[in-house]
């Protein structure tokens, strides 16, 4: 067993549900000292002193707080790497917090999203700081954030106070920051360089009717045919707009129509109906401009919803100039000749939009991140672990 494969096992069994997620397929929690990164965060503390790295924890909740572990290089720091993992896992029932290995795959709650990316990331800066390669002038932050999995207060709170933790200046000069600051946010990117990826939004669109008896709908309005017909409208002419708009690395916005609602009683006309989309978005596409967007189009096709935001924190989409330096040199180390993009959104892009210039990296697949059987290629978390670790060595 390598020492990668040990410290995810040992992270798998140490269960670390976001608190959002109070139940497991519907039934009561298994326990509630399971919710919270607390015991994870101890955990890595407690290996990197043995380590001898600098440690800092940044409280973000009154019980959850990111930890920060840094490598200091033998110099003065004129480079900063960022090793940005998050620790939250969504919610599993018990037998998915026992790590089985099984034909060279480890599975087990958070295998691939992301405690495979925490184990490399933080094996390969353990590594690093035992060997004689370490940095002479960049400095190895590892940044384990809490929260990603539900409103990424993690990386909102780290991003408000980057400068004062670890790197100073880092926020204050943004030409300084595009040139000699990274951040590797640790995700299942079946080990590519992602430099790209969609932003998300929860919409509420609402309709709203006359409430009549059954038995005389002609008196009423049905606000529910009306949806109806709003619904079509997205899920096709909608989607179809959406289709011709094409990002060379994203591909094209989506939309989703996931939940709907309204009525009371079969003998009542409805009086209001509600649906959730899920829009998906591009770089440069705004919440408000969405909106606005969206509402327009009803307007054009004589149909009237009021449409509103319910996403709890602004969720963007991101792109880092693959030009970049530090991003060019993270590349050829892993011999990836040109960037690649990801559907989903993560802390990448919450960091990014705070100055500090991001890519997203990690071992595992996306498919299988909150699965009832999660796993991660063993094969891909030990060779995760040894790019980053070339990656870190070749640094100044």
């Amino acid at each position: 067993m390598t020492r990668t494969e040990k410290l995810l096992a040992e992270l798998i069994a140490l269960p670390s549900v976001n608190p959002a997620f109070a139940t497991a397929d519907g039934a009561p929690a298994p326990a509630r000292q399971i919710h919270g990164e607390i015991r994870v965060t101890d955990f890595l503390a407690a290996k990197a002193a043995k380590a001898g790295l600098d440690i800092d924890f940044q409280k973000v909740f009154p019980d959850r707080s990111n930890i920060i572990v840094r490598l200091l290089p033998k110099n003065k720091v004129q480079q900063t790497i960022l090793l940005a993992p998050h620790l939250d896992t969504v919610g599993a029932p018990d037998a998915l917090f026992t790590p089985q290995r099984k034909n060279g795959r480890l599975h087990g709650r958070g295998a691939c999203d992301t405690k495979g990316s925490v184990a490399a990331m933080f094996t390969a800066l353990c590594e690093l700081a035992g060997s004689k390669s370490r940095p002479m002038d960049t400095q190895i932050v590892f940044v384990g954030l809490v929260d990603e999995e539900y409103t990424q207060s993690g990386s909102r709170a780290f991003v408000a106070q980057a400068s004062r933790l670890c790197v100073p200046n880092m926020l204050t000069n943004g030409r300084d920051a595009r040139a000699t600051t990274l951040a590797i946010v640790g995700e299942p990117t079946k080990l590519r360089l992602v430099t790209a990826h969609k932003g998300s939004l929860w919409l509420q669109l609402e309709t709203r009717g006359k409430a009549a008896h059954g038995a005389t709908p002609h008196l009423g309005k049905n606000a529910v045919h009306e949806m109806a017909k709003v619904v079509d409208f997205l899920e096709t002419d909608y989607a179809a707009q959406l289709r011709r708009r094409k990002h060379s690395l994203l591909g094209t916005a989506t939309v989703n129509v996931g939940q709907i609602s309204g009525g009371t009683q079969p003998n009542i006309v409805p009086a209001a109906c509600t649906i959730s989309v899920d829009r998906r978005t591009l770089p440069g596409e705004t919440e408000s401009a969405v909106c606005r967007e969206i509402a327009a189009c009803l307007r054009a096709k004589k149909l009237t919803a009021k449409v509103s935001n319910t996403k709890l924190a602004p969720a963007p989409a991101m792109e880092t100039d693959s030009a970049l330096p530090l991003v060019r040199q993270f590349s050829r180390s892993l011999g990836q000749t040109s960037p690649a993009g990801v559907d989903y959104f993560c802390d990448a892009a919450i960091l990014a939009a705070g100055g500090i210039p991001s890519v997203v990296f990690g071992p595992g697949d996306i498919a299988q991140a909150h699965t009832a059987d999660e796993w991660i290629s063993l094969a891909e978390l030990e060779r995760g672990k040894n790019l980053l670790l070339n990656f870190l060595k070749s640094l100044s």
